[in-house]
């Protein structure tokens, strides 16, 4: 029987796909990319229309040897890659590599990895698309030769080993932007007047009424600007009567949230289960690819996980309509499907959104077969889609208007009526959803005054990114692509642009000093607008109407005059560490602030010939650490007396003999060793 070979990129969607396929076809793994430009020299022949000089991986020549073999072998080769433009150009890579003839390469893709999904992918393949590949390689080219051409600039005008990214430069520029609307932020004051009224002759049904306008004029949020100003109004109010003027009861819908982008997923899993982008990325890849549920079944429990559309299958909508009706009840399912509409720019509505493969397969039902992390993820995204497919909440709410003087008060009552998706996804965190109840009021009724309640306030900055934020940030900027949100984070945190604190992005002195540079000589690089131009480009480059080398070249050229004044015009930059009032206690210089990837510390500034650093509290202050306490323990290696020490992470022993003994072990209190 003829052999058909199936090249997938990871060894777990091999052992997935193959037990969905016959005899007849083989499923091999790429192992990931098996090209790319060389890291050793630009591999872009710019005066040659920028003409990529592609080689072999070093780690894929084996593997190309041996689907070169497979390929050769057989009578048609599927290139199953992944579902986006880069899973595109993989396949175009593996085609070329192993030379395989254009009537034998069949291109076949699938938003999941299920046996129909596969079967119906096999059964209607096509040839790889040359504009997606243009589009992916255009990026690729770009992104090098800003790599590769700018980077030494900062290595000779700034730092040795600093990089800068077409994307991640921008990214830096949002959070140095942000730090800078903080220090020059200037809070303003403003009164909050609530009073605690009751309903007469009802010690239990008290509540809260804010002020809203005075004398007919409305209130804004600082609408009372400082103490005068409040004791003013408080004196108005002295001996005032509390009488119901007007209540207004209405119904108020909320809808469900569309089914999860990789954004919106990134985001809610930082807030809700407190996974990084890069974790939460390598927990769904897993789930797509394939888990083992016993029984010799192995499936992808989620769609793809790199998109950035919400618009979703029939099939899923039809399943997800009969599992509601059943689980429950019919006034649970909208009349008609929801049908969802993406907001972020240059999405590719082709695509479909993160779902699960199917939804008969509950959190519950596979929790057994997947990790604790698997399961937080599985359970966020069968929610979200099962909820996006329900009807919507309703609350009944009441506003009533309370006359003091010349002044009225507000206060609000919320109950839900009907949780509709709700039932499956809970908002209850959403300080807007708490339930509040008022007492039954009518207008013209007097209430009891128990006390009246005058805070004082000030505005407050814009917060500081964190990882959720930031990715919003780009996405509504259009900067960036759904498979770039991670790597973008990871890279500037791994060259110490930005420090993360308490889950806070703070720009590091280098982080500043970079942005500030490429803002004065690299406008367009650091320009948001222009970023997500450039990403519109690469869309119609995608589309077919536009030319590659087009779009590279309008890019190159003006990048490469402002190169050329950079060299002569940037003079060498030198990172300023922060100065304190701490003196070094060994040799008696100032000590500084230096910024690592994991916080600011403590450093002297007589680096290097003095190494002394300390760490710092959350306010800025030296941590003392006790001294070293010796023990009666005996070291295992050399036999010297092991040493209790304090290190960030708590107490541990070491041995007294160091550096010539570098033996360190977990320290055990005293008596607990025989509790366990």
């Amino acid at each position: 029987m003829a052999k058909h070979l199936v090249i997938v990129e990871s060894p777990t969607k091999e052992k997935t796909i193959s037990k969905f396929l016959g005899s007849s076809f083989v499923v091999k793994s790429s192992y990931g990319h098996i090209r790319d430009l060389p890291k050793s020299k630009l591999g872009v022949d710019v005066e040659n229309n920028f003409e990529p000089k592609y080689i072999a991986m070093p780690k894929a020549k084996k593997i190309i040897a041996e689907l070169k073999k497979l390929s050769d072998k057989s009578d048609l080769v599927y290139l199953a890659t992944d579902y986006d433009r880069e899973g595109e150009a993989i396949a175009w890579h593996l085609k070329e590599a192993l030379k395989i003839p254009d009537e034998k390469a069949e291109r076949i893709t699938f938003h999941e990895i299920t046996q129909e999904a596969i079967k119906d992918a096999v059964k209607n393949p096509r040839k790889i698309d040359p504009d997606l590949v243009n589009s992916q390689q255009a990026r690729r080219i770009l992104d090098r030769l800003v790599g590769y051409k700018l980077s030494p600039l900062l290595w000779r005008k700034i730092k040795y080993g600093l990089s800068a990214g077409r994307v991640q430069s921008v990214a830096v520029r949002l959070i140095c932007d942000r730090e800078d609307d903080i220090d020059k932020f200037k809070p303003q004051e403003f009164w909050k007047i609530e009073v605690e009224l009751r309903k007469r002759k009802d010690e239990l049904r008290q509540f809260i009424a804010a002020l809203v306008s005075k004398g007919g004029k409305k209130f804004d949020k600082l609408g009372i600007h400082d103490k005068q100003e409040a004791d003013a109004l408080l004196e108005g109010l002295k001996g005032a009567r509390y009488e119901v003027s007007a209540i207004d009861a209405k119904q108020r819908k909320r809808s469900p949230f569309p089914p999860y982008t990789t954004s919106t997923m990134q985001q809610d899993a930082s807030h809700r289960i407190s996974f990084s982008a890069a974790k939460t990325m390598m927990m769904a890849q897993k789930l797509y690819e394939g888990v083992d549920l016993g029984q010799k079944e192995s499936v992808g429990l989620i769609t793809y996980m790199r998109t950035d559309s919400v618009n979703i299958a029939q099939s899923a909508q039809k399943e997800a309509r009969q599992f509601l009706e059943k689980k429950f009840g019919a006034k649970f399912v909208p009349e008609k499907p929801n049908v969802y509409k993406t907001k972020s720019k240059g999405a590719q509505e082709a695509h479909e959104a993160i779902r699960p493969s199917s939804v008969l397969r509950t959190p519950e039902d596979v929790k057994e077969y997947l990790s604790n992390d698997e399961f937080k993820l599985y359970d966020l995204i069968w929610r979200r889609f099962v909820a996006s497919q329900m009807t919507d909440a309703l609350y009944d709410t009441v506003g009533v208007d309370i006359a003091a003087a010349d002044c009225i008060f507000r206060a609000t009552g919320r109950t839900l009526k009907f949780s509709g998706f709700l039932e499956v996804y809970a908002v209850a965190e959403d300080e807007d959803e708490k339930e509040l109840t008022l007492p039954p009021l009518s207008v013209k009724e007097e209430l009891d005054l128990l006390k009246i309640i005058p805070e004082q306030h000030f505005t407050e900055p814009p917060p500081r990114f964190n990882e959720a934020s930031l990715i919003k940030a780009l996405e509504e900027h259009g900067i960036g692509r759904p498979s770039t949100y991670a790597p973008i984070i990871h890279t500037i945190l791994d060259r110490s642009y930005v420090r993360l604190q308490e889950r806070r992005f703070y720009p590091t002195n280098l982080g500043k000093l970079v942005n500030d540079v490429l803002k004065k000589h690299f406008k367009e690089i650091v320009d948001v607008e222009f970023t997500a131009a450039i990403e519109a480009k690469l869309d119609l480059v995608a589309e077919g109407k536009s030319d590659w080398t087009k779009v590279v070249r309008e890019f190159y050229e003006p990048f490469e005059k402002d190169l050329g004044n950079a060299e002569k015009n940037l003079e060498r930059q030198k990172v300023v560490p922060q100065p304190t009032n701490e003196v070094c206690p060994k040799c008696g210089k100032p000590m500084v602030l230096r910024d690592s990837r994991r916080g600011q510390f403590l450093a002297c500034s007589g680096f290097p010939e003095c190494r002394t650093t300390f760490s710092i509290d959350k306010q800025g202050n030296r941590i003392i650490r006790p001294a070293p306490e010796m023990t009666d323990q005996k070291c295992e290696k050399c036999g010297m007396p092991m040493l209790k020490r304090i290190g960030k992470r708590g107490p541990f022993l070491a041995c007294s003999g160091f550096p010539k003994c570098r033996n360190i072990k977990k320290y055990v209190e005293p008596g607990e060793e025989k509790k366990n």
